[in-house]
């Protein structure tokens, strides 16, 4: 049974404890759902009091007797999770052999992957754990001496290693790419720094709140 509006909390109370995706006010109450995808939740939202949510939110989880929402990890979030677990294997030897994982830099690591997958960008095989090295994509390293991660932008090999379009071509894209890369995390509220002499660039935790699980 779903509640797409009208009398809110009094249409709510008719369903039962179902898990799914609902509109949830300030108090973390459910006052529409449960919606089977997040779509259906998203268009229900901008409906919601004539297009103006006051305070609705979209949640998934498992509607409790009295009303409130607990959260759970969606279909799609599981999906992404999992989507990132295998972008983070692609990492360089050097973050399992020298970086722990109370280390400050491996949380910052996480953080820089999920914005750079979020981008619609691959992280770069560096270590040879699969068969995408030679695709190319974004490598990150660890530098715990400058307390941040150095990320260049890698070809792919029939650019890095064949020049298939020339020395000069390649300087390009390699300058192109190393700036766009820099510029998206800047965007998103990393920390970017140039190194000087180089076209990678160094990578510090920002102000603005982490996205990795939401």
């Amino acid at each position: 049974m779903s509640v797409s509006g009208g009398s809110g909390q009094e249409a709510v109370a008719k369903v039962a404890t179902e898990q799914g995706w609902w509109l949830v006010d300030m108090d973390g109450r459910a006052v529409g759902g449960p919606f089977e995808a997040q779509v259906d939740a998203a268009i229900a939202e901008l409906s919601w009091n004539g297009g103006s949510p006051a305070g609705a939110d979209l949640a998934y989880g498992l509607r409790m007797d009295d009303g409130t929402v607990v959260r759970r990890f969606s279909p799609e979030d599981q999906g992404w999770l999992a989507h990132l677990s295998d972008q983070l294997n692609r990492l360089a030897d050097e973050w399992d052999t020298h970086i722990s994982d109370a280390d400050p830099l491996t949380g910052l690591v996480c953080e820089l992957a999920a914005a750079v997958v979020e981008a619609g960008l691959p992280l770069h095989d560096c270590a040879g754990r699969t068969g995408s090295r030679a695709l190319g994509g974004v490598c990150l390293t660890p530098s715990p001496a400058r307390e941040g991660v150095i990320v260049t932008w890698s070809q792919h090999d029939r650019m890095a290693v064949h020049h298939v379009r020339g020395l000069e071509a390649e300087g390009c894209a390699q300058q192109t790419m190393s700036l766009a890369v820099a510029d998206v995390l800047a965007a998103f509220g990393f920390i970017v720094e140039t190194v000087e002499g180089t076209l990678a660039y160094l990578v510090r935790a920002g102000e603005l709140d982490p996205t990795l699980w939401d």
